[in-house]
């Protein structure tokens, strides 16, 4: 799952996102509209769904507005601080205290209010792993094989309680200023699905003391880490795809280097 990038300083390039192009306006407002026609319902769920989500969730969160129509144009006020390193112990707890509660939202009231249902979303999803079934899988060791092909039939498993999720919360999407988190952004991923997705990178892509934190405020059962896991190792599948669609060949060859390099590292279950 992958979106388009906002960084937050107004001389950085903010057209560099693989979904949305993001612009820097009048040095307080950033605009995002699709790169690709069938980018623009991820935006115009965000329209919708984003503003009675906002105020339920105890980090900022960008509520965006329709600019315009065509090309369609997303408004949001520009949030202040740097993509998190995932270092620290405070903004860890602050990160899983945020998505305890995300992930305690009603998730048929947030359908109703424009998320993505938890069918349309695993059928998205996947038609993604079938994709990868044929593109990403072949290209692995063969040593890697029999772990990659399991992998994906895990990831294949139907969620049995589907909950209100970002779905794409690297840690450039969390924005910190010192010890404060600013800002949760690109939520153009965000369904019905599996809480284990939020919890993939922000245990598994950040320092022992930023997951550590994460968890402790979180309290993921052990179920849980364990799909956090199988959606970590997953992640760099979705860059080889990419690859192989529009972005090129280092995609390719730098999304299979971080598959078997995570396959490799946490082995089967």
């Amino acid at each position: 799952m992958v979106g388009s990038r906002l960084v937050t300083q107004p001389d950085d390039d903010f057209d560099n996102g693989w979904d949305n192009v993001a612009t820097l306006v009048d040095g307080c407002w950033v605009d995002r509209s699709p790169r690709y026609p069938d980018r623009e319902p991820q935006l115009r769920r965000e329209a919708a769904l984003l503003p009675w989500l906002a105020p339920l969730l105890p980090l900022p969160v960008p509520v965006p507005s329709v600019v315009s129509q065509s090309p369609l144009t997303l408004r949001y006020a520009y949030l202040p601080g740097q993509p998190c390193p995932g270092t620290s112990r405070e903004h860890g707890h602050e990160i899983g205290g945020f998505l305890r509660t995300l992930h305690a939202v009603d998730p048929a009231t947030a359908v109703a209010h424009g998320l993505l249902d938890a069918a349309s979303a695993f059928d998205d999803a996947q038609e993604t792993r079938d994709r990868m079934q044929v593109d990403v899988l072949p290209r692995l060791p063969d040593r890697l094989q029999a772990a990659g092909a399991a992998l994906l039939e895990r990831a294949s498993r139907p969620v049995t309680d589907p909950r209100v999720v970002h779905g794409d919360l690297g840690l450039d999407h969390i924005r910190v200023t010192q010890d404060d988190v600013t800002g949760v952004i690109d939520w153009g991923d965000s369904c019905a699905g599996d809480p284990a997705i939020d919890l993939a990178a922000t245990t598994l892509s950040a320092s022992p003391a930023f997951a550590a934190a994460v968890i402790t405020a979180y309290q993921p059962d052990d179920a849980l880490l364990a799909r956090a896991r199988d959606w970590h190792l997953l992640g760099p599948w979705h860059e080889v795809l990419y690859g192989l669609g529009t972005g090129g060949p280092a995609f390719v060859e730098s999304g299979l280097t971080g598959a078997v390099a995570r396959l490799e590292r946490f082995g089967s279950p």
